[in-house]
């Protein structure tokens, strides 16, 4: 049917490529006029292009001239000209799809198009690569062609001060590695000035090897981890001073708000106990905080009630269903101090202070492309995620690689000796060999045996980026044995020695079938480039693990009744097919998980790009006055609905609003029942929040209006990044926890938006109302200064500001027994790690 359709209507790939061929042909026809130009004429496109954006015109429009004068600039800075092919593969990339290329067909000079023509908007475009080797490799060649026609280039390197990240992003174009992009991204959203900010607004990127960043390691959370402020120490000395205190005299309790507020005598005895002069100094936050958390853990939270204590763990109890919530912690510390109450050991604080995966982060951008030799196995991933679709541009010389039918053996040892067998053969005719492996163990196995065979030959295993590609360019010389794992030197052109064509090309030699088709589609595209000849195999054994998990004990006892040894081969297309159609229903389960995953992480996406959003107003404004009244207000909001939901105000407690009022925002005695009794409720809001408003007057006339604008963004940033803080790690416990809720029947992912979603409407809560208490109550200093809630790990470098360590990459692994992240019930092994 799907045939029949292709015929009266044409394949959809075919008609996109048809439809650019109409643009590349008005492109060709201006090439003589454009060859005419001098080198400065040819430069002046770039202003001249600008100045009409600046009227109006679009980059579409712009166009065919924008890449008549980047073929132009490349056949002069570069040697270099783009074949109609590479033409199309640019328009595909503009207009923020996936182009997918065949390995040699020059994806590098590819970019320089969209690139050239997206950067005359000024906005910024980043060219992203897999590793700092291609990012500097690719910057300094394609920088000759940009620099020539005007613009401006930066390399975003690992290791790089603060002050050469800000200038390579202030470039028109900025290549760097997806890893440094996003922990750029992060960073940014941890300083406490502006002016530390180094990236732009993310306005469009190009990813090389996209299959590997937005498919392999999309579900790789980027994590700075950090040594946070606090000491366990601090709880168990909180917890013992509140075991002293007496109810009513040094604290009164709140029941309807679950809150517990020291007194004035209260507050005079903490002085006392911990030496201080003024408990709420900006200088005792973190004191003042944990002996809150302390008050509340002994006056408000009861054992067995609202947790109990299982195999020395304190563990939530939920107050409607009364089931225990594993995996859930309380947050904003009051989870630790419990344990101190408890006695039992208080867990290590948060170490994690920002993170996103790249799944999130590449879709912040306004328009994301990308390009690779192997997208179309994926395509519906591609365009699920990310909304981006694949065309596939065709070669610029018919390709005429032969790719030979897999050979089956019945063991590995078989497998590994017609390997050396076949590859002893063709170094002895001079043709070049090139072994993928699938792991580090069975390429080093090979190079022993070809050493007891006298092959010399190279290893390769993704450890050196340099280096590698060094050596896998060398690969298509005449007799050279190279072996690498299956993603080493990618990126990296093959060029065939002399003679090597006649010889048949470079062999191709796979030694095991991966578990996504594409990675072994990238092992074959590294023969065959440019109408080069070459070939490919793949040698299995029923050893193999892809083997193994898709029923080769059926092929196994076929061979021994027929009598195989091990070093018979079987060679048939049958097996073939049935190890790709095994392949695809691994591609389907993993694009499942990834899927299940995104939907977890798009909770917490959602929650940090408020955050984020609120963090950056913040140290944009020059004045966040009105900000910090808004944050207050909903504390007023709060305090009054609580005390005042019965319908009859005779049964309102007055005496609460007012004691919440003067420990939280408003100094002692200030406030009566009376001033409150005979009030509406929006009456009590606005009576409260006038009162706030006019000791905020009074305390910005008492230091002056520049130290208090100071004061208010150091109040505000400290509450949101130790609360988010904490909010990551209380999140992190409460997703490691939440499958065991499959088994009571209900929908982990639902419970986890919901649970989520409650969780950060309390961290904004919490915000809010420290912002209330510091602002209002904090003795404020005239020498201010902001400060990081925790500290990053820091290494020395070049630069005479610390810089923050690359932090570890950590991937969320499923293992085979644990439960199945879609939410069945079953274990991973038997649902979607089928």
């Amino acid at each position: 049917m799907l045939g029949l359709v292709k015929k009266i209507f044409g394949d959809a790939n075919e008609r996109e490529v048809k439809r650019l061929m109409k643009t590349v042909e008005k492109i060709n026809a201006m090439e003589p006029t454009f060859a005419a130009l001098s080198d400065d004429a040819l430069r002046a496109k770039t202003e001249e292009f600008k100045s009409r954006i600046e009227k109006g015109e679009t980059l579409d429009e712009l166009l065919p001239e924008a890449f008549a004068t980047v073929r132009e600039g490349s056949k002069r800075a570069l040697g270099m000209r783009h074949f109609d092919v590479q033409l199309i593969g640019g328009m595909v990339l503009h207009d923020g799809k996936i182009a997918e290329m065949k390995t040699g067909e020059g994806k590098t000079l590819v970019a320089t198009l969209p690139v050239y023509l997206n950067a005359l908007l000024g906005k910024g475009v980043h060219v992203v690569t897999v590793n700092d080797y291609l990012a500097q490799r690719d910057s300094q060649q394609m920088g000759k062609l940009y620099e020539f026609l005007g613009l401006t280039v930066g390399c975003n390197l690992h290791g790089l001060s603060h002050e050469e990240k800000q200038r390579a992003y202030a470039c028109d174009i900025t290549y760097g590695t997806n890893n440094e992009f996003g922990f750029d991204y992060l960073r940014d959203n941890m300083v406490l000035y502006k002016e530390q900010m180094v990236q732009r607004p993310l306005y469009y990127a190009i990813i090389d090897e996209v299959d590997s960043i937005l498919i392999d390691e999309a579900r790789t959370p980027l994590i700075i981890s950090g040594q946070a402020a606090k000491s366990t120490e601090l709880y168990y000395a909180a917890d013992r001073f509140v075991s002293r205190l007496k109810p009513e005299e040094d604290y009164t309790i709140d029941v309807k708000l679950r809150n517990a507020v020291l007194t004035e005598a209260g507050v005079e005895k903490a002085e006392r106990a911990f030496g201080i002069d003024n408990l709420f100094d900006h200088a005792h936050v973190l004191l003042n905080h944990h002996i809150q958390q302390a008050l509340k853990a002994h006056a408000i939270m009861k054992r067995d009630v609202d947790y109990v204590v299982q195999n020395d763990e304190v563990v939530i109890v939920d107050e409607f269903t009364g089931r225990l919530m594993s995996g859930r912690r309380y947050s904003d510390g009051l989870h630790q101090a419990i344990e101190a109450k408890e006695g039992l050991k208080v867990q290590n604080e948060s170490m994690t202070l920002a993170t996103i995966t790249f799944q999130n982060y590449f879709r912040m951008y306004r328009k994301l492309a990308g390009m690779t030799g192997t997208a179309k196995t994926e395509e519906e991933e591609f365009k699920k995620i990310y909304g981006l679709d694949v065309v596939q541009i065709p070669t610029n010389r018919q390709m005429i690689r032969q790719d030979l039918p897999d050979v089956v053996y019945k063991t590995e040892q078989g497998k590994f000796k017609a390997v050396v067998e076949e590859i002893v053969r063709r170094h002895q005719n001079n043709q070049p060999v090139l072994v993928g492996t699938v792991s580090i163990e069975n390429s080093e196995k090979l190079s022993e045996m070809l050493k007891r065979r006298g092959i010399p030959h190279k290893v390769l295993n993704a450890k050196y980026h340099a280096e590698e590609a060094e050596i896998i360019s060398r690969a298509g010389q005449p007799g050279a044995v190279t072996i690498a794992t299956n993603m080493a030197g990618r990126g990296t052109d093959i060029l065939l020695g002399e003679g090597v064509a006649e010889l048949g090309g470079l062999h191709i030699i796979g030694t095991e079938r991966h578990e996504s088709r594409r990675i072994d589609n990238q092992l074959r595209g590294r023969a065959g480039r440019q109408g080069d000849p070459g070939s490919s195999q793949f040698y299995l054994s029923l050893e193999d693990e892809l083997m193994r998990r898709f029923g080769s004990e059926n092929i196994m006892g076929m061979m021994d009744r027929l009598g195989f040894s091990e070093d018979e081969p079987i060679e048939s297309k049958l097996i073939t097919r049935a190890i790709e159609s095994a392949q695809k229903r691994v591609e389907g389960s993993n694009f499942d998980t990834r899927k299940i995953v995104l939907q977890y992480d798009d909770v917490m996406n959602q929650q940090r790009e408020i955050i984020y959003k609120q963090r950056r107003e913040v140290l944009g404004s020059d004045n966040i006055r009105e900000i910090v009244l808004e944050m207050i207000k909903p504390v007023i909001e709060r305090i009054v609905e609580a005390h005042t939901a019965e319908d009859i105000p005779e049964e309102w407690d007055l005496q609460a609003i007012v004691d919440y009022a003067h420990a939280t925002f408003l100094q002692e005695g200030t406030l009566t029942k009376d001033d409150l009794w005979g009030k509406e409720k929006d009456e009590i809001v606005d009576y409260l929040y006038d009162k706030v408003v006019e000791l905020y007057d009074r305390r910005e006339q008492e230091i002056g209006p520049e130290t208090m604008r100071e004061f208010e963004k150091v109040v505000v940033l400290r509450a949101v990044d130790s609360k988010w803080m904490d909010h990551i790690d209380a999140m992190d416990q409460l997703r490691q926890g939440i499958h065991l809720r499959a088994y009571g029947g209900t929908d982990p992912l639902r419970e986890y938006q919901i649970e989520g979603f409650e969780m950060f409407q309390e961290m904004i809560a919490h915000i809010q109302e420290e912002v209330a208490k510091y602002i209002m109550k904090a003795h404020v200093e005239h020498n201010l200064e902001r400060q990081e809630v925790a500290k990053g790990q820091t290494e020395s470098g070049g630069s005479s500001e610390p810089k923050q360590k690359r932090p570890v990459k950590r991937e969320e692994r499923i293992g085979r027994n644990d439960p199945c992240p879609c939410g069945s019930g079953k274990k991973y092994k038997f649902c979607h790690g089928k």
